[in-house]
């Protein structure tokens, strides 16, 4: 996996062009459209490199706007709102061909001290009993549809744990909730920002797919269109995105063939790091008839 996690890490440094503008690939896959996560990962790595590494991002609002094209460079755009004492504020257009395809909002804090409240970790098992996903997908799944098989069977550079990874294979309505442990699929470097990098990069996987759990339906489903609208990020507190985190997902809401998602994402020992929000489009696909 070390060699996947690398060219992550490739993807994500990002080539200075001209002040304030940072031109990033994506790997060569064969997805149809660039990953989300990456765009959010790349355009936090192109504000943070305009911040002093003393004031880390605490929270990040985007929208993507069209889908990217993976065979072309993006051209990220940063814009310095604010500079002040406390707070710092940017705003990152990413373009290709000409068209704003992604925009992001991130706000930088310098470190303080104040009251300390979280809500506690869900029980769930850890992640050292559960088969990581291509043992599932090795095994056949046990009738677990191909498409899901095939996501979770991929090399990526983030590996992934379900706890109910039976909701692929007994498909009906449940609890809108989902957990998955994940991490990075080899030892990163210690920058901080790396971490925060991968971590955004990351939680934009699995997270749209909690909007159909109710519904006993996937974005596996080709009677589903689905497509990621927009991304929170808030950062609580320090931690290591290549040791284990558990992202526990929920859906509140669904409707107007919108999603609505949220996530919070624990270290092992039980720390609430961050906190996510999503919402997308979950249309149902119209038969040609």
């Amino acid at each position: 996996m070390t060699g996947i996690v690398t060219e992550l890490l490739h993807v994500l440094d990002l080539d200075a062009i001209a002040e304030d503008a940072y031109r990033g690939i994506s790997p060569t896959v064969g997805w149809p459209r660039v990953f989300g996560g990456q765009v959010v990962a790349q355009a936090l790595v192109a504000a943070t490199r305009t911040v002093p590494a003393t004031r880390p991002p605490h929270s990040l609002h985007a929208y993507f706007l069209l889908g990217g094209d993976p065979k072309e460079p993006i051209l990220y755009e940063v814009e310095r709102i604010r500079d002040g004492r406390s707070f710092t504020t940017r705003r990152v257009v990413a373009r290709q061909h000409g068209r704003a395809i992604f925009a992001m909002s991130v706000s930088y804090h310098d470190p303080e001290t104040g009251v300390v409240h979280q809500l506690p970790m869900p029980d769930v098992p850890g992640p050292e009993g559960l088969p990581d996903s291509r043992e599932v997908a090795a095994k056949g799944g046990g009738g677990m549809p191909s498409p899901v098989l095939a996501y979770f069977g991929r090399e990526r550079p983030i590996e992934l744990r379900p706890v109910e990874i039976e909701r692929y294979l007994r498909r009906e309505p449940r609890e809108p909730r989902f957990h998955v442990w994940l991490r990075a699929a080899a030892p990163l470097p210690d920058d901080p920002a790396i971490h925060q990098a991968v971590l955004a990069y990351a939680s934009d996987m699995t997270l749209l797919d909690a909007t159909l759990i109710a519904h006993g339906q996937t974005v596996f489903d080709g009677a589903i269109q689905s497509a990621s609208l927009d991304h929170a990020l808030w950062f609580h507190q320090p931690f290591r995105a290549d040791e284990w985190l558990l992202y526990a997902q929920d859906s509140p809401s669904a409707g107007g063939a919108r999603g609505f998602a949220r996530g919070l994402i624990y270290t092992q020992d039980g720390r609430l790091v961050a906190s996510v929000a999503q919402e997308g489009m979950i249309r149902p696909r119209r038969s040609e008839s």
